[in-house]
């Protein structure tokens, strides 16, 4: 095997690297740490694939590692920094329910494994991607950042949006790919759309402008699938 074969695995295991590094932060409660952790992650993650499609070296351990470092990077992650959040906002007597945020890794593991056996998959999604969903809560987490403890309706829906995105991350729902085939506004315009709003809410909001990004994702890809039903 050529040392080529060998480069798009060693850039996953890049992300790999970068995401260990986010769940040790995330213990400590780091949050822009891990935010950058995993946003260094979503770069090798599109690195890899870019560079298997550039050498032509694709592989089946190059796609079952990619899983593995995507569990790691965009479910474990940001999973214990949600639980950290939570622990500050639970009352003692209810801190177990901070467990609950397990359920992200479980569910993108299903995900992943469900979108490597998935042949419909090639051109856009069936569900919520993985590396979508560690950043809605990477969004959702800035508002621990200030260590004060959320008021008790933020609470219940940061507990309610974990078994609403783990369902969106296994659901029949298309999603629509933010990989171009041409870069006309025909055909494209949702994804324009998207990056557009994504660019505003980042200058407004800071990090916290994600979370509202992954949320017009859903709703975007939701009225381009009753569209086209």
């Amino acid at each position: 095997m050529s040392v080529k074969q060998h480069i798009p695995n060693a850039i996953t295991c890049l992300n790999l690297l970068s995401g260990c590094v986010g769940v040790i932060l995330a213990i400590k409660g780091c949050y822009y740490g891990v935010a950058c952790c995993v946003a260094l992650s979503a770069l090798f993650d599109f690195l890899d694939g870019f560079m298997a499609r550039l050498l032509g070296a694709y592989s089946p351990m190059g796609k079952e590692l990619d899983s593995l470092a995507d569990l790691v990077s965009f479910g474990l992650a940001p999973a214990l920094l949600v639980m950290y959040g939570l622990r500050l906002s639970l009352p003692v007597d209810v801190a177990w329910l901070s467990y609950a945020a397990l359920l992200i890794p479980v569910f993108s593991a299903l995900r992943l494994a469900k979108f490597n056996i998935d042949t419909r998959q090639t051109h856009s999604f069936i569900g919520l991607p993985v590396p979508a969903d560690a950043l809605w809560w990477i969004g959702v987490c800035h508002t621990f950042a200030a260590g004060e403890v959320l008021p008790l309706w933020q609470t219940v829906c940061v507990l309610l949006s974990i078994g609403l995105f783990s369902y969106l991350m296994v659901s029949e729902i298309p999603m629509f790919s933010l990989k171009f085939s041409s870069y006309g506004w025909r055909g494209n315009a949702i994804r324009y759309t998207l990056l557009g709003a994504a660019v505003v809410l980042l200058v407004w909001l800071g990090l916290a402008g994600l979370a509202p990004i992954i949320g017009l994702y859903i709703l975007l890809s939701l009225w381009q699938w009753k569209r086209a039903a």
